[in-house]
C-alpha cells in the first residue's frame, strides 16, 4: 500500500469523489488543484481529516509541481480541462491544461528520481471514431477527432516514454462518459439546466441519435481504487478501458431527465439533421470493451440507463439544495 498519495485535480468532479474514498480508507492524501474547474466545496467531507492535505497550485507552474510531488510514491493524475467542446474555440487550453501540465508533472518526477506509480485518467475519445464497437484496448490506429482526445492520447504516450527515463510505472484508465453528483458539465447537467430555464422545450445538440456508454461516478471510483492492487500492474505501462456494457441514445436521455423533473409535455428540438455532428469533435457512437479490467475484478454496478436515472435524481437534488 502506498505511503502517501498525490491526487491532481482533487477538487474536481472525479478527483473529489476519489479523494473521499481514499481518505475513508485511512490513506495519507495530498490534494492539488488550481480551482479553475474544481471547487473547495467538493472537498467538504475531508478538509478536517488529518490524513488529507490540500495545496492550491497549478500544474503549469513547474516549481509548484516540484514542491507538491514531495514524498508521494503514488499519483492519481486527474487534473485536466474536461470539456471536449473547448477545443473548437480554444485548442490551446487543452494543450496547456492537459499536455503541458502532464509534462510538468512527469518532469518533476524525473528530477526527483524515486520509484513512483501513476494512474492516469484518460478517455474513450482517444479512439476517435473506431470501426469496432465495443472497442478494445488493442484497437488502432488511434485517430482522435477532438483536441481533447488528441492531448489525452499525447499524455498517454508521453507518460509511457517517461517510464524509460526513471523508476515510473503508469496505469492508464480510458474512461467512458462519467456522470454523477458534483458534475458541472455534460449532457445530463445541461438538460436539467435547460429545462429549469424553460420547461416546455428542450434543445438537443445533434440529431438525438448519438449512442454512448455512461459510467456512474461510483463505478469509476471503484476502478481507480482497484488500481491500488498489484494485480492491475503487469507492465511498465498498462491500459484499461472502463465503461458499462451498453449504451444509450441522447433522445432517451432527454426523456429520462424530463421524467425525473416530472415534466410530461416537453417538446424536443433537434439542433442538427440526421448524421450531422452535434459539435466539432463529438463522437456519435461510443462503447468500450471493458472485459480486460472486468477479468481482474472490476464490474460496473449500473448499466447506462441506470446510470442516467440515478445521476438525474442526484443532480436534481443537488441543484435544488444550491438554490
Amino acid at each position: 500500500m502506498p505511503r502517501r498519495i498525490l491526487v491532481t485535480g482533487a477538487a474536481g468532479f472525479i478527483g473529489s469523489h476519489l479523494t473521499d474514498r481514499l481518505v475513508d480508507l485511512g490513506l495519507e492524501i495530498v490534494g492539488f488543484d488550481n480551482l479553475s474547474v474544481g471547487r473547495l466545496t467538493n472537498l467538504a467531507h475531508v478538509t478536517e481529516n488529518p490524513h488529507f492535505h490540500f495545496l492550491k497550485g497549478d500544474l503549469m507552474d513547474p516549481e509548484a509541481v516540484r514542491g507538491v510531488v514531495g514524498e508521494c510514491d503514488f499519483i492519481y493524475h486527474l487534473a485536466a480541462d474536461p470539456e471536449v467542446r473547448t477545443g473548437a474555440e480554444n485548442p490551446k487550453k487543452h494543450i496547456d491544461q492537459n499536455l503541458l501540465a502532464t509534462y510538468n508533472l512527469l518532469e518533476a518526477l524525473r528530477e526527483r528520481g524515486t520509484p513512483t506509480r501513476m494512474v492516469f485518467a484518460s478517455t474513450s475519445t482517444v479512439y476517435g471514431e473506431p470501426s469496432i464497437i465495443p472497442t478494445p484496448e488493442s484497437y488502432g490506429p488511434l485517430l482522435p477527432i477532438s483536441t481533447y482526445g488528441a492531448t489525452k492520447l499525447a499524455c498517454e504516450a508521453l507518460a509511457s516514454a517517461y517510464t524509460e527515463l526513471l523508476g515510473l510505472r503508469v496505469l492508464i484508465l480510458r474512461l467512458a462518459n462519467v456522470v454523477g453528483p458534483r458534475s458541472r458539465h455534460g449532457v445530463i447537467y445541461d438538460f436539467i439546466n435547460k429545462l429549469r430555464a424553460n420547461d416546455r422545450e428542450l434543445e438537443i445538440l445533434g440529431d438525438g441519435k448519438q449512442t454512448k456508454s455512461y459510467l456512474h461516478i461510483d463505478d469509476c471510483i471503484d476502478a481507480h481504487i482497484l488500481a491500488l492492487d498489484d494485480k492491475l500492474w503487469s507492465n511498465r505501462t498498462d491500459v484499461y478501458n472502463v465503461g458499462s456494457d451498453d449504451r444509450i441514445d441522447v433522445l432517451s436521455i432527454a426523456r429520462i431527465v424530463a421524467e425525473t423533473l416530472n415534466l410530461n409535455d416537453v417538446k424536443f428540438k433537434l439542433s442538427k439533421r440526421t448524421g450531422e455532428r452535434a459539435w466539432p469533435g463529438d463522437v456519435a457512437t461510443m462503447q468500450l470493451d471493458s472485459s480486460k479490467i472486468r477479468n481482474r475484478g472490476w464490474k460496473s454496478k449500473l448499466n447506462s440507463e441506470g446510470t442516467i436515472r440515478k445521476t438525474g435524481k442526484q443532480l436534481k437534488e443537488e441543484l435544488q439544495n444550491l438554490q
